[in-house]
């Protein structure tokens, strides 16, 4: 029982993660990463290392995709919700996104005025409760 609790010290101390939980914290798809990086797992020294000064792999990956679909919806305005909606389930590199803003289907439109709705409600509420929160009294 004390060596499974040694290890487990040891590895909190190394916090190490899954290529999936590094490729996202990257914000990159993790199928489109190296063999290396898929394989491997990736300390909190390496994640940090790679943000710092990503190697050549990672600014192609960054800069023309294949993207993940938060990448992806992010870059549309739209939510990851909508995408699905919209039928895009794959990852999608810079020139897909491009064209879809380029071409700007109905479902694009509709899913970026839904999206700006719900971008001015969070800042409706946002403001209502900082108003609420200025007029409580101190202490309370």
């Amino acid at each position: 029982m004390l060596d499974s609790l040694d290890t487990m010290t040891s590895h909190q101390n190394t916090q190490t993660m899954k290529p999936a939980t590094a490729a996202k914290k990257l914000g990159v798809y993790l199928e489109a990463t190296p063999a290396e990086f898929q394989e491997g797992v990736v300390s909190r020294t390496e994640l940090t290392e790679l943000q710092a000064d990503p190697p050549e792999w990672l600014l192609e990956l960054r800069r023309n995709g294949p993207h993940p679909r938060p990448v992806v919806a992010a870059r549309l305005g739209i939510s990851i919700s909508g995408l699905a909606r919209g039928g895009v389930t794959e990852a999608l590199t810079t020139e897909q996104i491009d064209a879809l803003k380029k071409d700007s289907p109905d479902w694009l439109q509709k899913e970026r005025a839904t999206q700006a709705e719900v971008r001015k409600e969070s800042v409706r509420i946002k403001e209502k409760n900082a108003e609420r929160d200025a007029k409580a009294p101190e202490g309370a």
